[in-house]
C-alpha cells in the first residue's frame, strides 16, 4: 500500500487531508495555548495567588494524557476517522463550557474534559496525515501539516493579546469551543479513513479501490489484489514493547517526556515569567511569547525538510542541543525585549520545531497495526512531562526562584531530549541491521 501511494504524486484527496488535519492541530494548539495567556487575567479577577495556577495547567495538560493514552487504541481497533471527530466534539463542547465557569475548581474539571478531546485529536491527526503521506516526504509533509499548532498557538497570543484588556478571558474560551464542533461534521464527511486501515481490517476491496482511485484517477483497479496487514493485535499497548521496538519506544517516551516538559513549561509560564521581571506590560509578554510559536513554525518547516533529506535523529539532536543553547538566552536577555524576542523565537524553532519533526518520527517508527497506539503513547508519555513542567514552574515561582535561574534549568531536559533521539538513530539503525 505504502508503494502505490509513493509511486504517485500528492492527489486533491491528501491535499484536502493535510489541510483538515492542519485545521484540527491549529485549534488544538489555539486551545492549549490559550490557559497561559488568560492565566494573569485569572489571578486579578479570581484574586488567585501564583501557585494555585499550576493545577489549572496541569488539569488541562492531565486530561490531554488520558485522551491519548484511550484514544490511541481505540483508533487502531475501530478507525482513525471516527475517533478524531468524536475527539473534536468532545473538545469543543468542553471548551465552549469553560468560559462559564464562576470559580477555579469548575474550570479546572472543564479544562480537564477538554484535554481528553484534544488528547485524542492530535495524534489521531497525525497517523491519519503520516498513513497517506508519501515515504519520501512524509517528515515534509506530517511537520507542515502540525505547523497548525503552532499557528494557533501563536494566534492564541495575538488575539489574546487584543481580546484581554477589552473583553476578558470568556469570549477566548467561547471561541476556542465553538471552532471544534463547527468542523467536526466537516471532518466527517470530507475525510477518508486510511486506507492502510482498511486494508488492515480486510474491509471490502471496492471500498478500498475506491479510496485508491482519488489517489490516483485514471489507474485501472479493477484487477487489484491487496494483501492485508497483520490485524491489531489484543494488546497493541504490548506491541510497543515487541522484538526490537522496547528500546525505541524507551528514547522515544524520553524524548517526549523531556521535550513537552520544555515546551508547556515556557508555553503556560512564561507570559508571567516575563511580566514577573517587571519591564515589561502584559500584552508585550504575550506577544514575546507568541515568538515561541512563530519560531516553532518556521522550525518545524526546517526541521521536516532536513528529516527528509539526512538523517531524522541526528537532525532532531542537534535541533534539541541548539534549542538548549537558545533557552540558556533567555535567562540572559529578561532586560532587553529586542534581544529576548529572538533568544524566545530561536528556542520556539529549535525545541518546538524539534517536538514537531519528532511527531513525523514517532509515526514512522511504528508499524500500522499500533501505528495510532505509538504515536499517541508517546505523546501521552509527553503530556506527563508537560504535567510536571507545569507544576514545577508553578513551584519555582512560588519558592521565589529568580527568572534567570528558571530558564537556565529547563534547558537541560532540552538537552535530555537532543541525546535520547541521536541515540535512537543508533538503535534503528542497528536494529536495520538485524
Amino acid at each position: 500500500m505504502q508503494a502505490f501511494i509513493d509511486a504517485h504524486p500528492l492527489s486533491g484527496l491528501q491535499q484536502r487531508l493535510l489541510v483538515l488535519c492542519f485545521l484540527v492541530v491549529a485549534i488544538d494548539g489555539f486551545d492549549t495555548a490559550l490557559i497561559g495567556f488568560i492565566a494573569p487575567a485569572l489571578r486579578v479577577e479570581w484574586g488567585l495567588p501564583v501557585a494555585r495556577l499550576g493545577p489549572l495547567f496541569a488539569a488541562g495538560l492531565l486530561g490531554l494524557m488520558t485522551g491519548a493514552f484511550g484514544v490511541g487504541p481505540l483508533a487502531d481497533r475501530h478507525g482513525r476517522k471516527a475517533m478524531l471527530v468524536a475527539s473534536m466534539v468532545v473538545f469543543g463542547i468542553a471548551s465552549f463550557a469553560s468560559s462559564f465557569s464562576q470559580d477555579l475548581s469548575t474550570l479546572i474539571w472543564l479544562r480537564f474534559l477538554t484535554g481528553v478531546g484534544l488528547g485524542g485529536a492530535m495524534p489521531t491527526s497525525i497517523t491519519l496525515a503520516s498513513e497517506y503521506s508519501p515515504s519520501h516526504r512524509r517528515s515534509s509533509l506530517v511537520t507542515l501539516m502540525f505547523c497548525g499548532f503552532t499557528i494557533g498557538s501563536a494566534l492564541g497570543g495575538l488575539i489574546a493579546a487584543r481580546v484581554l484588556e477589552a473583553y476578558g478571558w470568556r469570549p477566548l474560551l467561547a471561541g476556542g469551543g465553538v471552532a471544534p464542533i463547527a468542523l467536526a461534521p466537516v471532518l466527517w464527511f470530507a475525510l477518508p479513513e486510511s486506507v492502510r486501515y482498511l486494508v488492515m481490517k480486510g474491509d471490502a476491496i471496492s471500498r478500498i479501490a475506491h479510496v485508491l482511485s482519488r489517489i490516483a484517477p485514471g489507474v485501472d483497479l479493477s484487477s487489484i489484489s491487496l494483501t492485508s496487514a497483520t490485524a491489531p493485535a489484543a494488546s497493541p499497548v504490548r506491541q510497543l514493547f515487541s522484538g526490537g521496538l522496547i528500546r525505541g519506544t524507551l528514547l522515544l517516551w524520553l524524548a517526549f517526556f523531556m521535550s513537552l516538559f520544555v515546551v508547556y513549561l515556557l508555553q503556560n509560564w512564561m507570559p508571567t515569567l516575563i511580566q514577573r521581571s517587571g519591564t515589561l506590560s502584559l500584552s508585550r509578554a504575550a506577544l514575546i511569547t507568541a515568538m515561541l510559536q512563530v519560531g516553532g513554525t518556521v522550525g518545524a518547516i526546517v526541521v521536516g525538510r532536513l528529516m527528509d533529506a539526512v538523517n531524522p535523529h541526528y537532525v532532531l539532536g542537534v535541533a534539541y542541543a541548539a534549542g538548549a543553547a537558545f533557552i540558556v538566552m533567555i535567562s540572559m536577555t529578561t532586560g532587553n525585549p529586542w534581544l529576548m524576542a529572538v533568544a524566545v523565537f530561536g528556542a520556539g524553532f529549535c525545541v518546538s520545531g524539534g517536538q514537531i519533526g519528532a511527531n513525523a518520527l514517532s509515526a514512522a517508527f511504528y508499524p500500522t497495526p499500533y501505528r495510532a497506539t505509538g504515536v499517541a503513547w508517546a505523546n501521552g508519555v509527553g503530556r506527563s512531562g508537560s504535567i510536571v513542567g507545569s507544576l514545577l514552574g508553578g513551584g519555582m515561582l512560588a519558592l521565589g526562584w529568580e527568572v534567570t535561574t528558571v530558564y537556565a534549568l529547563v534547558a537541560i531536559p532540552a538537552a535530555i531530549s537532543g541525546v535520547a533521539l541521536a541515540m535512537l538513530g543508533v538503535v534503528s539503525r542497528y536494529n536495520d541491521k538485524r
